[in-house]
């Protein structure tokens, strides 16, 4: 029973770890090594200073839709993980972790329906008048879409897991 508690905990804390990264991140979208676009801020890369020159996003309802649901999964992941610890002390003996398996579930619902707005509307989200076909999806995105089924697996092994009487 502790390895169980200590690999789903682990599981959390890297889950929410990249949920994190995937939402603060510039590399949602990139179309070379220089220039990049995130959920914030269009960046282009400066050679003569060495550093990365961003400015906000062009503000369109797809990019505001992403934009909520990604915050609000990372919120109710770390909801889900503080739940889970007040759960692991409080809790009677023979409890389920219905509340953490929830909430962790809708994260998990809540990333998905951003990366899946992100991809059907990406094109309404950068507004830019360069052809997307020049660009890619970059890691931010790729890690958004490697916490859906983490938190959707975590969120299920917290409704079965049962409190060691």
């Amino acid at each position: 029973m502790a390895f169980l508690l200590i690999f789903i905990t682990l599981l959390h804390l890297f889950t929410l770890a990249i949920l994190f990264i995937a939402t603060m991140d510039k590399s949602w979208w990139v179309w070379n090594s220089t220039e990049r676009s995130d959920l914030w801020y269009n960046c282009r890369f400066d050679n003569e200073t060495e550093m990365w020159l961003c400015e906000s996003s062009k503000e369109t309802e797809w990019l505001q839709a992403v934009q909520v649901l990604m915050i609000i999964s990372a919120v109710f992941c770390s909801i889900s993980f503080l739940v889970f610890l007040g759960q692991l002390f409080i809790m009677s003996k023979g409890g389920l972790f219905y509340l953490t398996g929830v909430c962790q579930a809708f994260a998990g619902l809540t990333t998905f329906t951003a990366v899946l707005i992100y991809t059907l509307h990406n094109k309404e989200i950068l507004q830019d008048s360069r052809k997307l076909s020049l660009g890619h999806f970059g890691y931010c995105f790729i890690l958004a879409w490697v916490c859906v089924p983490l938190l959707m697996w975590s969120g299920l092994m917290y409704i079965y897991l049962r409190k060691r009487k």
